[in-house]
């Protein structure tokens, strides 16, 4: 069976739990594109819009009061942050948080020693904002949830005994805002790039976009690209690199970037889902057979810990190196708008 490529499918999560020919339309997403909308997943419609509307707030502050929320010691997945494109033009905003405030905290939750570095790092959480601690943490809990559930049901459709999601899974949590792009491109051919094409590290992500036009696209099995539709009340799931590892190939990871345009700043909040930390992923036998594997292991807690050092290596800016490595705040500076 083969999807229709020329949209993203939407998958009934209920439907799949009982009917064969769901089921069939998610593998055939899964194996094509790797990124599916669902609806019927079970995540309340109140846990979504709190958490939206608390860090909307937060995102619509002037941005002086902003750049107090970055993180104070520079770490790029920790607070708000901004960053420009080459010309000093703002491409995008970022609150990330990670998923324990403190080592103590992950300890309590069942991590083993040797990672809990990776959360010695605080969390920003807003005075101006008391409530959204709360709020995050409900939205990311739900959103754990339905990654357990596609990941079920992704299994049943492959036949294959349940994928081992071992927990507590590691997890990361970003909320991207993108601003309404006012720049002219002159000569320009191509459509502006506020996120660069990628796929994600993870299992599977799953979030809410909000907006008024299709930012975000999913790329074809031959290149091209396919939007991402604003769905009410439907959720986004990337397959991640992960899932394409256990899998041996036969999930395609979903690769996929945001463009400029609209009238409205696009939003996205989205949970990246791994196994725990101390897990390594590698091919399962059901997807190798008799044959050699086509991915290398994969360490989870390994890559975790060395991640910020390797982000700074490929994309810091030296001052914000030199701001990590004072462990000092580090705001990108951007075009003030005219």
């Amino acid at each position: 069976m083969t999807t229709d490529l020329a949209t993203v499918p939407v998958i009934d999560l209920d439907a799949a739990d009982t009917s064969a020919d769901e089921l069939a339309r998610l593998r055939a997403a899964g194996e094509q594109l790797g990124i599916i909308q669902v609806v019927n997943h079970g995540v309340p419609a109140a846990v979504i819009e709190d958490f939206s509307r608390a860090v909307g707030r937060i995102l619509a502050l002037p941005r002086a009061e902003k750049e107090l929320l970055a993180s104070p010691t520079a770490h790029p997945y920790r607070g708000w942050r901004q960053w420009p494109d080459d010309y000093g033009r703002l491409e995008l905003e970022r609150f990330s948080f990670g998923q324990y405030d403190d080592p103590a905290s992950a300890a309590a939750a069942g991590v083993p020693a040797e990672y809990l570095d990776i959360f010695a790092h605080a969390n920003v959480w807003p005075a101006q904002e008391p409530q959204l601690r709360a709020a995050a943490r409900a939205y990311h809990d739900a959103y754990v949830g339905v990654a357990r559930r596609v990941l079920g049901l992704y299994a049943r459709a492959l036949g294959v005994d349940p994928f081992p999601l071992t927990q507590p899974e590691y997890t990361t949590f970003v909320v991207n805002d993108y601003p309404t792009w006012t720049h002219p491109e002159p000569g320009a051919d191509d459509e502006k790039l506020l996120l660069l094409e990628h796929a994600d590290d993870s299992v599977l992500t799953v979030l809410h976009q909000e907006g008024d036009y299709a930012g975000l696209q999913g790329q074809r099995p031959d290149g091209s690209w396919v939007p991402v539709p604003i769905v009410p009340g439907a959720l986004q799931v990337f397959s991640g690199s992960l899932l394409t590892n256990w899998t041996n190939g036969r999930l395609r990871p979903g690769r996929h970037r945001v463009v400029a345009g609209g009238t409205v700043t696009r939003r996205s909040a989205a949970v990246f889902v791994h196994p725990s930390l101390g897990s390594v992923v590698e091919p399962l036998p059901a997807f190798v057979g008799g044959g050699e594997p086509e991915f290398d292991p994969y360490d989870v807690g390994r890559t975790a810990l060395t991640a910020v050092e390797e982000y700074l290596q490929v994309f810091g800016r030296p001052e914000q190196v030199a701001a990590w490595q004072a462990g000092r705040p580090y705001v990108a500076a951007v075009e003030e708008p005219a």
